[in-house]
């Protein structure tokens, strides 16, 4: 049977740690029995050599990405030899002290109920290998904390991972006020959570621009394609505030809203002013930015826009849409 290529790749990771001088090639495919399997001990026929060459680079071009320092060493008489020398692979010890041990639980407590719950354990487990003071608990510190992100959406998942592997998905998406989705080809850059929503900032290839997208809005799987990426991906902060935009978060003018008394708590939080009118209703002054009206509709017969107009045009817009389902 075959060897695996990551216990190639482990025995070989382990040849090089374990030597104190550069090791061939030849030396390398001598001892590691996974070469020895593949292709014979020494030289053999011509394509048993390129093949065995073919292979050995791409190990040490897998082992590298990984993050280990293989140097290349070449002697007197010309010959290259390879090894890792402890020194250039050993991280420093990692010290943490109460509060960043109380930040790093917290991080994980985020995620105990959604599909990273393991991952997040495991982490916690490597730091405990590496080090952590035993008398530190993250998970017990400030226990009184205990932060949630809701992850219900079946689009997080393969778009976590195509965030992370820079993969281009495609998707149906149906806006807040179209009666149908229509397929889009996305670029994915990174998820956000914003008042319990998570959004999905990236490259729209169709509009050839950056979009925003709400993960609950997403109808059917999202399915991975093939290529590169024909954007360039934005810095992480930029992509923060691009979501925070596009969600309604930033704001650049006011707007006028009547809001039926005894309701609509979000808003008035946010409100700059607010008047009592004495008729059962309020008059508020609030931030107006991009994703508003989407906001406001949320509200129903219980907000009525008083301006501006493009405001006031862009819900009336949305409630139809909604009226007619």
């Amino acid at each position: 049977m075959a060897i695996a290529k990551a216990e190639r790749l482990m025995n070989l990771a382990l040849c090089l740690l374990g030597t104190r001088r550069p090791l061939s090639k030849r030396e390398l495919r001598e001892s590691i029995e996974a070469y020895v399997e593949a292709f014979g001990p020494g030289q053999g026929a011509a394509g048993s050599d390129d093949s065995f060459n073919r292979m050995f680079e791409r190990d040490k071009d897998d082992l590298r990405e990984l993050g280990l320092v293989i140097e290349t060493v070449e002697s007197i008489d010309g010959e290259v030899g390879y090894l890792a020398r402890r020194d250039s692979n050993r991280l420093p010890p990692i010290t943490l002290d109460a509060e960043e041990a109380a930040a790093l639980g917290l991080a994980a407590k985020v995620w105990q109920q959604a599909r990273l719950a393991g991952a997040a354990s495991g982490a916690l487990q490597k730091l405990r290998a590496a080090g952590l003071p035993e008398d530190v608990d993250p998970y017990g510190a400030h226990s009184a904390l205990e932060p949630r992100i809701p992850v219900h959406e079946a689009a997080f998942e393969p778009l976590m991972l195509a965030c992370r592997d820079r993969r281009p998905v495609v998707f149906d998406y149906r806006k807040s006020n179209a009666a149908h989705p229509e397929q889009r080809h996305v670029e994915p850059w990174a998820l956000e959570c914003w008042r319990g929503h998570w959004y999905l900032a990236g490259f729209d290839r169709e509009r050839g621009a950056e979009r925003v997208f709400r993960l609950s809005r997403i109808t059917g799987k999202v399915r991975s394609r093939g290529g590169k990426y024909t954007a360039p991906v934005p810095d992480v902060v930029t992509v923060r505030e691009t979501v925070a935009s596009w969600a309604g978060e930033t704001a650049d003018r006011s707007a006028r809203i009547r809001l039926r008394s005894g309701a609509g708590y979000p808003l008035r939080a946010k409100a700059t002013a607010i008047r009592e009118r004495g008729d059962g209703w309020d008059e508020l002054e609030i931030p107006y930015g991009h994703g508003l009206d989407a906001w406001l509709v949320e509200f129903g017969p219980d907000v009525v826009v008083l301006d501006p107009a493009e405001l006031r045009a862009d819900v009336m817009d949305r409630l139809r849409a909604v009226a007619k389902g």
